[in-house]
């Protein structure tokens, strides 16, 4: 298998960058992710670097909904980066990183007041994603005393090579005002007595694996930025989102480089805005081509069972990663304390499909995948798991969620640790009839 830079094997086992695996399950207990620090760096220089040798006034801002560990976000703040935020809760782990508050996109097709609000208070720009809600921040801003400056969500109707749950962009998608009819939202933004329009933001999926449709997004928001320029918006960023896949088929995945997405979005968009005339900030939300493969989950072997095929059944389910059961996803799996040339022989293998401790049908990690002989006690290592592995994950069956654990070169330490049974009951009130 073609493993990413930090991912070795060594005497047998699985390494992220320069731990052993086995000995950090050993050590923090299993489910456990493992997410290597540097690999994080080298996956946001690499884009960052590809972007800014076209342009100098780029800005990434890391979409938080793929991995919100404050350890994390830490590291993009000492990046530079800012974040594409969806929450309240991603507002203030934004913040509490240390990320600076003009790089923050507050995003979402469904914000509450109390969300507005907030984005006003701390004030960080709003990403509008309809008419409606133009007309409640302007009557908050306006109550506020303040000015609230915003982008609208283009919605440019493509269609997209991704997973119909993760195409963001298609024409029946509930996110973004549809470009069409865009014009007349930036319009009302600048009759609203409160709100500035500065930006134009659009996102069209994720998991993208070809160029090609991130340079048609960049023609079609070009497109939108003349018309609104015409009207007399003064653009000060432009927001392509993100969507650069990554290969999760290690050996089989044609995956394009940040290079190559440069080399296909940046001229599009340079010429637009040197054809317009204006000079805004080219911003960019990767989340998932910086985080997935920084981060394996490791999870112990409870038993084998051979039925009508041989399933190894594994303490992680679709509980720590909801992936595969909810897009059909794949993931590469290691036995990561039987690797190397002894147990590469596929006469010695067998075919395995690796399942969860959830009591529904579909908690299956990856189907029928050749192994070497498994048994109980053997540590399984599920890769590419940084990106929308934790953040999605839930406390189903009453099962509470794994620890988190950083290494950084020879260092490594807790960034989140095992939840308990007491963490699942807090929140819970007795009620007084029960009593």
């Amino acid at each position: 298998m073609n493993y990413p830079p930090h991912i070795s094997e060594k005497d047998g086992h699985l390494y992220i960058g320069e731990h052993d695996t086995n000995v950090l399950a050993e050590k923090y207990g299993t489910p456990l992710y493992v997410t290597d620090e540097q690999r994080i760096r080298d996956n946001y220089q690499s884009y960052y670097d590809a972007l800014k040798g076209y342009y100098d006034k780029v800005q990434v801002l890391y979409a938080a909904k793929a991995n919100g560990n404050l350890a994390v976000m830490k590291i993009f703040a000492s990046l530079g980066a800012g974040a594409d935020i969806f929450s309240a809760g991603e507002l203030h782990l934004a913040l509490a990183a240390g990320m600076n508050p003009d790089y923050l996109l507050y995003n979402g097709s469904s914000k509450t007041t109390e969300d507005l609000s907030l984005a006003l208070e701390k004030k960080i720009r709003v990403s509008l994603d309809s008419v409606d809600e133009l007309r409640q921040l302007s009557a908050i801003a306006q109550d506020a005393g303040v000015t609230a400056e915003v982008s609208f969500r283009v919605n440019p109707a493509m269609e997209v090579p991704t997973h119909p749950k993760i195409a963001t962009g298609l024409a029946t998608s509930k996110f973004g005002i549809h470009a069409g009819e865009i014009v007349s939202a930036y319009q009302a933004a600048m009759d609203a007595e409160n709100i500035l329009p500065v930006g134009i933001h659009c996102h069209i999926g994720s998991q993208i694996l070809e160029v090609a449709p991130f340079a048609k997004e960049a023609e079609v928001l070009i497109s939108v930025a003349s018309e609104i320029t015409d009207i007399g918006v003064k653009l000060r960023f432009m927001d392509v989102g993100g969507g650069l896949g990554i290969p999760y088929h290690h050996d089989t995945d044609p995956v394009p480089t940040p290079a190559e997405y440069a080399d296909a979005v940046m001229p599009v968009f340079l010429d637009g805005i040197n054809s317009i005339g204006i000079k805004p900030e080219f911003w960019v939300e990767p989340g998932r081509f910086l985080m997935a493969d920084s981060t394996v989950l490791l999870t112990r072997v409870n038993s084998v069972k051979q039925s009508h095929k041989k399933f190894v059944n594994v303490d992680a389910g679709f509980n720590l990663l909801a992936r595969p059961a909810m897009y059909d996803s794949y993931h590469e799996v290691v036995v990561a304390n039987k690797t190397g040339p002894d147990y590469a022989d596929d006469a010695k293998r067998d075919v395995m499909t690796v399942t969860g401790p959830i009591c529904e049908t579909g908690d299956i990690l990856a189907h029928d995948r050749l192994l070497p002989a498994v048994e109980s006690g053997d540590l399984i290592a599920v890769l590419d798991t940084g990106a929308y592995g934790f953040s999605m994950s839930s406390q189903y069956n009453s099962r509470p969620r794994c620890a988190e654990v950083m290494v950084n070169g020879s260092q490594e330490g807790l960034m989140r640790r095992r939840e308990s049974i007491i963490d699942i009951k807090q929140t819970m009130k007795d009620l007084p009839w029960q009593k």
